[in-house]
C-alpha cells in the first residue's frame, strides 16, 4: 500500500548516546510528532518517529489491522533504538500513550511521557462500537484547527470501526492488567480542554502506575494533538526536562 508523502517513518540522528521513540496517535502519523522530534533532536537526542500499521496509507488499510500489529511496528521501532543507543525513551500520544505503556512495562526503556491516552472518552457512541463495527466500516472525524503547517497534520478524515474496536481492547488491557506493571519513571499530560479524551483518564493513569517517579502535568488550552496545538512549546521542554533528570 502506497504510504502517504511525509506519513513515513523518519530517523534523526542526535549527537549522544540517548535515543528518543516517538508514537502517533490512532488514524494520525509519524508527522504529528516531528515538531516535538526536531525539537529533542536539536538536543542531541536520536529520535525515531515510527508509522503503525495501517496509517498514512487508507482508512480501508487501517480497518484490516488490529492491536498487535501495532504493537509489533512500536517494540521493532524501540529495539532499533536500543541497538545504537545506551538509554531508550518513549513518547506516545493518544494510542500512541497505549503502546508506550505496554512498551515501558515489557521493554528495557528508561523513562516514558504518556500524552492524552485514553482511559475514559468523550463519545458515549463507544460502547456501541464493538456491534456498529460489523454494520458501518468508518464514520466521519470530529477535526480541530491547529495553527500549524499542513504537513504536520496527515491524518485520515474517517474513523476505522473494526480497528478502533480493536483499540478498545488494547485500553482496556492497559487499564486492567499494564499500568501497575509499569515501574520506569513517567510523565503524564493531559489537557482539560480536550474533547476526545476525558481529562480524569490521566489521573487514572498517574493513579494507577506502578511507578515510584511519576509526574501528572495539566495543560488548559490545548486540544487532543497536544503536539501541534497551542501549549506544544511547553509541552516539549517538560518532556525534555523530564528525560534530562536523573
Amino acid at each position: 500500500m502506497k504510504i502517504i508523502a511525509g506519513a513515513e517513518d523518519y530517523l534523526l540522528q542526535g549527537n549522544n548516546k540517548r535515543g528518543v521513540l516517538l508514537i502517533h496517535g490512532f488514524t494520525g502519523t509519524p508527522a504529528e510528532m516531528r515538531l516535538l522530534g526536531d525539537y529533542l533532536h536539536q538536543e542531541g537526542y536520536t529520535v525515531l518517529g515510527v508509522r503503525l500499521p495501517g496509517h498514512g496509507t487508507t482508512p480501508e488499510e487501517l480497518n484490516e489491522m488490529q492491536w498487535p500489529q501495532w504493537y509489533v511496528a512500536a517494540q521493532n521501532a524501540c529495539q532499533r533504538l536500543l541497538n545504537q543507543c545506551e538509554e531508550v525513551m518513549v513518547v506516545g500520544l493518544s494510542m500512541g500513550g497505549l503502546l508506550t505503556m505496554k512498551l515501558a512495562a515489557e521493554m528495557p526503556i528508561s523513562k516514558a511521557a504518556i500524552l492524552a491516552a485514553p482511559i475514559f472518552v468523550t463519545d458515549k457512541r463507544a460502547k456501541f462500537v464493538p456491534i456498529l463495527k460489523h454494520f458501518i466500516k468508518t464514520v466521519p472525524k470530529g477535526k480541530r484547527a491547529y495553527d500549524v503547517d499542513e504537513k504536520y497534520k496527515i491524518t485520515y478524515s474517517r474513523m476505522p470501526l473494526k480497528a478502533l474496536a480493536s483499540m478498545f481492547d488494547l485500553l482496556k488491557l492497559c487499564k486492567q492488567i499494564i499500568l501497575p506493571q509499569i515501574h520506569i519513571p513517567c510523565l503524564v499530560i493531559q489537557s482539560t480542554a480536550e474533547r476526545t479524551v476525558q481529562s480524569r483518564s490521566a489521573q487514572y493513569i498517574y493513579d494507577h502506575l506502578g511507578s515510584k517517579q511519576k509526574k501528572l502535568v495539566w495543560y488548559k488550552h490545548s486540544g487532543h494533538i497536544l503536539t501541534l496545538d497551542c501549549e506544544r512549546e511547553a509541552i516539549f521542554k517538560q518532556i525534555s526536562k523530564f528525560f534530562a533528570k536523573s
